[in-house]
């Protein structure tokens, strides 16, 4: 397209939108803006602008609102006006829109001789535009595709629309002008927190940043806006199209330590929810992820750990890695000293030239201030354990006799108690877990053998272990067994169970 009709396309193009008489637009860039943004794929805009407005009813449009606007949720509130209907128009003028709109129109095909450079226009009639554009010119039917040419609209169709825009029709009982303050949920936003930990192993320490990752995917940029992250995921959004809540990120069951806390983070609060806000106003664009700090604690206690869990019955041919675990606190105490909305967190340690290098990442959960966290950041090179069943006999005894009174009538005769005893029987597995340890300091693991309850029958006993352990759970039973430098350990246990 040569530079003179350029030019005449933008210069016309007010005219040639249509636009209904009658109708007044408001102020056509954003005004002040807040965004309240959730987990769950929505966000809270407030937008105040200034109005000009004529007594009595007048259609007003906002232009510049959130593409994947939620209509049902608009509120307007502006002195002596209210709302008497209004639409949102979010077919967008593209060029593919336009030449879907054309179809049935006349146009006029310019197309320019690639050897002379000599411009020849035909009119055409737009058939179809489905995976190509098919024209009616003359008596031939004829596809246009790649650069076979170019297409001249005489004019726009009125229902294209530059930006998205709202546009609302307005009771207002005195004239003039008056800020209007629009307010809407809208799709295409979320957010979550990342963690950065540099860990030093020898002097228990951890430094941590979180920062927050904001996106904004719903087609409209938000210049100079305040915002808001709030840490949590209002029900009742049928609109969420699947988004993946942060907040139902559960922690990680695999390894041991996590437990969740009961103090109260010195934040700002939003009925169960905790507020995070960006400091001063922030331009929140399009297709944009956007980063922002909102933790920074220096030399908080942590301690690395090892961690393996065996199934029931669980025994392996070959010697597995110890899951390593980074362990640490929310506490105000101690701790990080806040709350911590759900994200990753991505562990470093210092090599031996003083560089930081990443050794592993996991998941997190809305975690409490208070709380114990554990979070697995990958598995030991020279830390492993092999489970194996020694031996697994049937054992019974009447000390395991269980008794059973019954009352029985029999043909109107008096009742009868009856006695039952019934004799137990009970499987006896020998386990024995093998440790080894090529490091060359002395290293405690931790080894829980799960699956020792099977709801039915809970009367599992430990009649014989190496190592004294602990009951967490009716299901589980952990041991932390220290392992010598270059070294191995066996863990012999005794399981007395119904199965």
């Amino acid at each position: 397209m040569k530079i003179g009709t350029v030019r005449r396309f933008f210069c016309t193009l007010g005219a040639l939108l249509g636009l209904p008489s009658g109708v007044a637009f408001a102020q056509s860039d954003q005004g002040e803006v807040s965004l309240t943004i959730y987990n769950n794929d929505q966000a809270l805009i407030q937008d105040t602008r200034q109005l000009n407005l004529p007594g009595g009813r007048s259609r007003q449009e906002f232009p510049g609102v959130s593409a994947t606007i939620r209509p049902e949720t608009v509120t307007l509130s502006a002195s002596g006006t209210t709302i008497v209907e209004q639409n949102f128009d979010y077919d967008l003028l593209t060029p593919a829109a336009l030449m879907d709109k054309a179809v049935g129109q006349t146009v006029t095909v310019v197309r320019t001789n690639p050897a002379t450079g000599v411009e020849t226009n035909e009119t055409a009639q737009v058939l179809a535009n489905n995976q190509g554009t098919l024209l009616r010119i003359g008596n031939r039917i004829e596809v246009l595709q790649g650069y076979g040419g170019r297409i001249v609209f005489a004019e726009l169709p009125r229902n294209l629309r530059a930006q998205p825009t709202l546009s609302v029709m307005l009771d207002t009982k005195s004239a003039g002008a008056r800020p209007a303050t629009l307010n809407y949920l809208s799709r295409g936003f979320g957010w979550k927190a990342d963690y950065v930990a540099l860990f030093d192993e020898k002097s228990g320490k951890l430094d941590m940043q979180g920062w927050i990752t904001l996106t904004n995917n719903s087609g409209t940029s938000f210049p100079n806006a305040q915002v808001y992250l709030v840490a949590g995921s209002p029900g009742g959004n049928g609109n969420d199209n699947g988004y993946q809540r942060y907040s139902n990120y559960a922690p990680d069951r695999r390894v041991s330590g996590n437990r969740l806390g009961t103090e109260s983070a010195r934040r700002e609060r939003l009925g169960d929810y905790y507020v995070y806000p960006i400091a001063g106003r922030t331009t929140v664009a399009a297709a944009q992820q956007k980063q922002a700090s909102f933790l920074d604690v220096s030399g908080t206690s942590a301690s690395k750990g090892y961690f393996f869990r065996n199934n029931w019955m669980g025994r392996l041919d070959d010697p597995v890695s110890f899951d390593t675990v980074l362990r640490f606190s929310t506490s105000a105490n101690g701790g990080l000293g806040d709350a911590l909305p759900a994200g990753t967190v991505r562990v470093y340690m210092r090599d031996a030239r003083g560089q930081p290098q990443f050794i592993g990442e996991n998941a997190i959960g809305h975690t409490p201030m208070g709380s114990q966290v554990a979070v697995k950041t990958g598995e030991a090179f020279d830390v492993k354990v092999l489970p194996t069943i020694e031996k697994r006999e049937r054992i019974t005894t009447t000390e395991w006799e269980q008794s059973s009174h019954y009352r029985v009538k029999v043909d109107g005769r008096p009742w009868v108690e009856v006695a039952r005893e019934d004799t137990k029987v009970f499987w006896r597995t020998s386990m024995a877990y093998r440790i080894t340890n090529a490091k060359p300091t002395a290293v405690t693991v931790e080894v829980v053998q799960a699956g020792l309850d099977d709801r039915w029958r809970s009367d599992t006993r430990i009649p014989s272990e190496s190592v004294k352990g602990e009951q967490r759970s009716l299901d589980e039973r952990a041991w932390l067994v220290d392992v010598p430098a270059n070294g191995e350990t066996t863990l012999r246990v005794q399981f007395d169970t119904r199965y």
